[in-house]
């Protein structure tokens, strides 16, 4: 058979758990096969990060086998199946009936795995591997298609984007980590699609940016939702201009391999105003932490851009911060603009290096207790005074608790003359 061919390479040890469940469910005589993305990383020579489970077996009969399992999505054939401490889906062959919100079909079929691979996304995401005869079985032309390095729907581009308007998003995600350009008719399907990403939940648009921004093909990622159409219809008000555009593409782009999706989000909102973040970050389902991070960073983006400037307590009051390391990066990205970058980059790490781990963030030599033994009452005078204090303490002014009782004494005879 022309779309059965031979796994090129031996499997990983981490698809032995997959293995394992295709064996068992083989064994009670069910047709059973790995899919989706873990093929297609095998075939480009990469280690996939999961190993996805198709079966011809319904929801209740995987559910009868194994132990544990969680009902997952069991409406649309999908269990979570327990193997060496890992969780493997499990995902019966479906057609899927009608889509009428762009998300979800109102009804799934249970059906062989030619028709299951037809209902998918893109072609290199389409195709099965059978474990035991190490044989891919390719429906969709996924293989000439990676060969081709090339993402293109299955089937016809509009009907696959009428039904899941995330798959525009997906279609980027995918071009932007495999470094494949987009078939034109696909793209053009996307294109044309662009403004149903608007009716797409919040938080599946932040599971995919998530998903683009943590990984180093960020700045393609960046490019190719510019170059389909989708940058306005990533969250209510989104927009950027032409120059904004680019300066966020040149930053993207000098980040590190590995960096938070925060900082990503802060570059992409540096104009931006706390309000107009608040907002956003609601409206992408963002968590609280998540958004703290990326207000502080967008906060004090420019904070380092002259390493001098800040006083000592300034700059350990910025490494006291989780976010301080994307600063850092950011920073970096930064300087990248000046002719002197590298003379400022090795003053700021200069400074850095200068400053001892546990002087940093110290516990303060005057505390509460001791302005109130003095009849310094909480309020604002109170806070201004322990400030005050701290920040001579960070500034290694004041260097022991003898010298911070003594500056509290000036200090209120200067208040109380």
């Amino acid at each position: 058979m022309d779309n059965v061919f031979p796994l090129p390479r031996d499997l990983p040890a981490a698809a032995e758990p997959a293995t394992e469940i295709v064996r068992q469910l083989r064994a009670a005589g069910h047709q059973t096969l790995l899919a989706g993305g873990c093929v297609r990383d095998l075939l480009l020579g990469q280690t996939p990060e999961d190993f996805d489970v198709a079966t011809a077996a319904l929801p209740e009969q995987v559910s009868a086998l194994f132990r544990p399992t969680r009902q997952v999505g069991a409406q649309f054939g999908v269990v979570l199946v327990k193997r060496r401490r890992r969780w493997i889906e499990v995902a019966t062959f479906r057609t899927d009936g009608p889509y009428l919100d762009g998300r979800r079909p109102v009804q799934v079929t249970p059906t062989d795995a030619r028709h299951d691979a037809l209902r998918r996304d893109f072609t290199v995401n389409g195709m099965f591997l059978d474990p035991l005869a190490r044989q891919v079985i390719d429906y969709v032309g996924g293989r000439a298609d990676l060969e081709a390095r090339v993402i293109r729907a299955i089937g016809e581009p509009v009907a696959r984007f009428d039904e899941d308007y995330l798959r525009l998003l997906r279609a980027v995600r995918f071009a932007a980590r495999l470094g494949f350009p987009i078939e034109p008719a696909t793209l053009a399907a996307i294109r044309s699609h662009a403004p149903t990403l608007a009716q797409v939940a919040a938080e599946r648009v932040r599971e995919e940016l998530e998903r683009m921004f943590l990984h180093p093909a960020r700045q393609r990622a960046w490019g190719w939702l510019g170059d389909c159409g989708l940058l306005p219809y990533l969250w209510p008000g989104a927009g950027w201009q032409a120059a904004q555009i680019q300066r966020i593409d040149t930053l993207l782009g000098r980040l590190p391999a590995e960096a938070p999706f925060e900082l990503t989000m802060a570059i992409l909102l540096a104009d931006r105003t706390p309000d107009d973040i608040e907002r956003i970050a609601r409206d992408l389902t963002l968590s609280n932490e998540q958004r703290e991070m990326t207000m502080w960073l967008v906060a004090h983006q420019v904070d380092l851009d002259e390493p001098a400037r800040p006083s000592l307590a300034e700059l350990k009051r910025l490494m006291a911060q989780p976010a301080f390391a994307a600063l850092h990066r950011l920073t970096a990205a930064r300087y990248e603009d000046r002719p002197d970058a590298d003379v400022r980059r090795n003053g700021l790490d200069a400074r850095l290096r200068s400053i001892a781990p546990d002087t940093v963030q110290p516990e303060p030599f005057v505390r509460g207790d001791d302005l109130l033994q003095r009849g310094v009452a909480p309020g604002p005078a109170y806070k201004e005074i322990l400030d005050a204090l701290y920040t001579r303490q960070l500034d290694e002014v004041i260097r022991s608790r003898d010298e911070a009782l003594a500056a509290l004494e000036a200090l209120l005879k200067e208040r109380n003359p």
